[in-house]
């Protein structure tokens, strides 16, 4: 009997902040990894996810979104991000269904002409628009570079996502998996627990906050006969005013945080979670290269 032949290989994800790259691919992995909120740059890394079936096997990099750096971060997330293009097998260009193609959509595909790798134009989010809207922003996109393929997808209903997964493993090799096939991602999980707070406070704060902070884990360590894992982590944010407002009046946002991140945590541990959350802050981190890499962000990793 012939053996099957399997194919393999990485799919880049890019596009500028919030087109819905992380809420694609963990749509994709059939399980959170990325954090998603509806605040740009809320994707920091480089993440890597493992989709495997029975026609092989892809590593989706999630990347941070393309956008002009106003800060050392800023330019580490646009380096990781660009770097990534000409690492991978095929890139997947996520764009808004509209028919305007604003300086961001632009640069994008100027970085894209330099790209010898297949480029995919994945038009997300089309349960927000009419199917004859659609077939316009196909028009008015498809000269715009040179696309390998054109797939309109909805990340949020998972609308035509299969027939997307069917087009990127036909620009695969064949080869070995590279991960063992119950992999799903690269993240420490420690990473992810980090990610996952850090989303509830995105998700909580004013809009002002969320880019200024950062969140460690200090302690993360499970007590098995009881069956509870303590983590204790610190949110690290920019001003003492901001500080504030992180806490909130008698600790109350802190607890709001706090409380939608335990639970999002329990279901990735699958046990139960006792957080404690302290905040601290430390002015400026984001241009300071030492304290970029002490919260995660090392330009070696770029």
């Amino acid at each position: 009997m012939e053996e099957k032949r399997l194919k393999s290989g990485f799919a880049a994800l890019i596009g500028r902040p919030n087109v819905g790259k992380s809420t694609l691919m963990n749509r994709l992995i059939g399980q959170k990894i990325a954090i998603t909120s509806s605040k740009p740059q809320t994707t920091r890394n480089r993440i890597q996810t493992v989709y495997t079936c029975d026609k092989g096997q892809i590593v989706f990099l999630d990347t941070p979104g393309i956008h002009k750096a106003k800060n050392k971060l800023g330019e580490y997330m646009v380096t990781a991000a660009e770097r990534t293009l000409s690492e991978v097998d095929v890139v997947l260009w996520l764009v808004e269904p509209t028919t305007y193609i604003g300086t961001g959509e632009r640069k994008i595909a100027e970085k894209l002409a330099d790209v010898k790798t297949p480029v995919i134009l994945v038009i997300n989010k089309i349960d927000t628009v009419k199917k004859e809207e659609l077939l316009k922003v196909i028009a008015a996109y498809k000269d715009l570079a040179v696309f390998a393929e054109i797939v309109p997808v909805s990340a949020k209903d998972g609308e035509n996502t299969d027939s997307l997964v069917e087009v990127i493993f036909q620009y695969l090799s064949e080869g070995p998996q590279f991960y063992d096939e119950d992999t799903i991602t690269d993240q420490p999980e420690r990473q992810i627990v980090a990610e996952l707070i850090r989303e509830q406070a995105l998700r909580c704060l004013e809009d002002e906050v969320p880019h200024g902070i950062a969140v460690t884990i200090e302690r993360m360590k499970e007590r098995k006969k009881a069956g509870i894992v303590d983590i204790e982590a610190t949110i690290v944010c920019e001003r003492e005013s901001h500080k504030g407002i992180i806490i909130g009046k008698k600790g109350s946002m802190l607890k709001k945080i706090g409380s939608g991140a335990r639970a999002g945590i329990e279901e990735l541990l699958d046990t139960h979670v006792n957080l404690k959350l302290w905040v601290k802050v430390r002015k400026e981190w984001r241009d300071s290269d030492i304290m970029l890499k002490n919260y995660g962000y090392n330009k070696k990793d770029i």
